[in-house]
């Protein structure tokens, strides 16, 4: 019956994970999946969220399906997080926002909303990006393409490229955009080149999709929604998802938003109830465990102070092992360039390593990279970053 079906190659991050694991190096360093892990190497368990599961615990309730859009104290909560808690759209009303199963679900349901909405635009995605988004759209049946962002020669923005092709885009296309912390290469526009590229957006009509999936792993939970926030303030419709897979370190759990920005109460009504179809084509309800425990971390006052202290450790600790990483790096290798560390921001970072190098790093010692160069930046510790920057230097050395 599916004889005629290709195989699936798998996904080439989890491809290259798994050969981690098989690996059998005393020294090896897994620095592939796009995980936060802390300075023991383990992903965390928050205080924050355990102590939410704990009060939940004490008396077990009855277990009903969610409502196709969510909880109603996740969503407010999302909004509060996402625009600012006093914005006011969410006082008007303006703003439709779903429970989604995680920051991929939330890409999912708004492509597909989007492509029923304006079934013939295209969407314009960095160069490069995270795979899923062009598998995302596309599977919702909307036509990918590319558009300049990252310059591996100076290993930072091709800006005025990118806003030269924003502009000749046609009117109504899509364009997904990065809040804060880009996938792969950690490198964002600024804020004054955020407020020179709203306007294009505006003029041209473009309807963006911003992703936000490391919101508060950057400069700060704030800080990070910048781009959302002027956006909103300049008043434009747009699309925006966010995770809590990274910053409440609650993968499994599949905890994320989709969230609207429309031009009336009407009309954020009717796009509710278009989402709301959209879940139900897709996965009828989401997922009640994790979203009750988001809503309690976030909505209780000394959960979400806990929460808050939690997130700046964890980004305190990126930050470190950036600053540490381009020390090591420019004793060991004086003449190479590891600014890019301290340059890029959130959990990944482009090295701009080769194939062949990529593969000596693997082969000879152990260090996993994807084949982009990509580094999963919490991968490293006190205990494996000397290591790490032992086999760069020999690697980079060599060549």
């Amino acid at each position: 019956m599916f004889e005629h079906m290709e195989k699936y190659a798998g996904d080439p991050i989890f491809r290259l994970n798994e050969a981690f694991h098989r690996d059998a190096h005393p020294q090896k360093v897994n620095l592939t999946v796009g995980l936060y892990y802390d300075n023991e190497g383990h992903i965390p368990v928050l205080s924050s969220v355990k102590t939410a599961e704990q009060r939940r615990a004490v008396e077990p309730a009855p277990r009903p399906y969610l409502p196709m859009e969510g909880l109603a104290s996740y969503r407010d909560a999302v909004q509060k997080l996402v625009f600012g808690p006093d914005y006011p759209a969410l006082r008007d009303k303006r703003i439709a926002t779903i429970q989604s199963v995680g920051g991929t679900g939330a890409l999912k349901v708004g492509a597909d909303f989007l492509h029923l909405a304006y079934p013939d635009s295209e969407i314009w995605i960095s160069d490069p990006a995270w795979d899923n988004h062009h598998s995302i759209f596309q599977g919702a049946g909307v036509r990918t393409h590319t558009y300049s962002y990252y310059d591996p020669e100076t290993r930072s923005l091709r800006f005025d490229q990118m806003m030269s092709e924003l502009q000749a885009l046609p009117r109504k296309s899509f364009v997904l955009l990065h809040a804060c912390c880009h996938n792969p290469t950690g490198v964002d526009p600024s804020p004054e080149q955020w407020l020179q590229l709203i306007p294009v957006l505006a003029q041209r009509e473009l309807i963006a999709f911003v992703d936000m999936a490391y919101q508060g792993f950057g400069t700060g939970l704030d800080e990070d929604a910048f781009a959302v926030r002027a956006m909103a303030d300049a008043g434009l419709t747009f699309v925006v998802a966010n995770s809590f897979s990274k910053n409440l370190s609650f993968y499994g759990e599949r905890c994320g938003g989709l969230s609207v920005m429309c031009a009336s109460a009407e009309e954020a009504d009717g796009v509710l109830g278009q989402l709301k179809a959209a879940v139900r084509r897709n996965y009828s309800s989401p997922p009640a465990h994790g979203g009750q425990i988001t809503s309690d971390v976030l909505n209780d006052a000394d959960l979400h102070a806990a929460w808050l202290r939690e997130v700046a450790e964890m980004r305190r600790r990126i930050a470190f092992v950036r600053k540490e990483a381009h020390g090591q790096l420019k004793t060991k290798l004086p003449g190479y360039d590891s600014s890019y560390f301290v340059k890029q921001h959130g959990m990944f970072t482009y090295t701009g390593l080769s194939s062949q190098q990529l593969q000596i790093l693997r082969e000879k010692h152990g260090v996993y990279i994807i084949e982009s160069g990509r580094i999963s930046v919490p991968g490293l510790n006190t205990r494996n970053i000397g290591y790490f920057t032992d086999a760069m230097a020999d690697v980079l050395g060599a060549s």
